[in-house]
């Protein structure tokens, strides 16, 4: 299998705090990798790295062998990464369907909107029937199904996704894992950054488990859910 993501050494500092230490782990192509860990660890710090929003004291980020460290966030996400953030950032005061124009900013001229939309629509029915809402009416599960839309639209080769389950009720959890999954299942490759280990092994080609900044066990997602560690610190037995 052949890695589409590489990451290598990567040391992240703010002043004197080590957020990550010697990270190291890799992502191949139609794989969901879940990255997991307690609110602190540094799995945002990561996320914000590869999509050049963070600048790394030390190591490489390789996206199909081009070290992404190199450019600017427009170009990574033109290169093929596009990140779902951590707290359903939606553009308030736009419709559900702007919201999901912005998302194929990066494509340029030439595509056809339309067809993008209908794409979108079939994977989340409910935001064909708000697309003309503000984004900001939309309830908690629905705006992170619009950001999910929204990367969708640039048309990713990988998703970086940071805590897609925070703050939703149990219902909107499950439909939002169920949607990586078919989004894999079309040949997405997915990355997950997750406090709730217990969903995010569950769909999980393959698991690292964060803490404080390192890497401190890897498996499928299987073994990691397995794992008495595991259980111990992140499923509460």
């Amino acid at each position: 299998m052949s890695a589409l993501l590489t990451v290598e050494n990567l040391n992240v500092s703010y002043g004197a705090i080590k957020a990550v230490q010697d990270v190291n782990f890799v992502v191949n192509n139609n794989e969901i990798v879940s990255l997991i860990g307690a609110n602190g660890a540094g799995k945002t710090t990561i996320l914000r790295t590869i999509s050049g929003l963070e600048k790394p004291t030390k190591g490489r980020i390789l996206f199909e062998n081009q070290n992404i460290l190199t450019m600017n966030s427009e170009r990574i996400v033109s290169s093929g990464v596009a990140q779902v953030p951590e707290g359903r950032r939606v553009f308030s005061g736009m419709t559900v369907q702007e919201n999901l124009q912005l998302g194929a900013f990066t494509r340029g001229k030439g595509i056809n909107l339309k067809d993008e939309y209908a794409l979108i629509y079939d994977q989340f029915p409910i935001l064909k029937e708000r697309r003309n809402q503000d984004a900001a009416t939309l309830s908690g599960g629905e705006q992170q199904m619009l950001t999910m839309g929204r990367a969708l639209m640039a048309k990713p080769k990988l998703l970086l996704l940071d805590e897609p389950s925070m703050g939703l009720a149990p219902l909107f959890i499950e439909k939002v894992f169920d949607i990586i999954k078919n989004v894999n299942a079309q040949g997405m490759t997915v990355l997950v950054i997750e406090q709730n280990a217990n969903q995010a092994l569950k769909i999980a080609d393959r698991g690292y488990v964060l803490e404080s900044g390192k890497i401190t066990m890897t498996g499928t997602g299987a073994e990691l859910l397995a794992s008495d560690d595991v259980r111990k610190a992140y499923l509460g037995g």
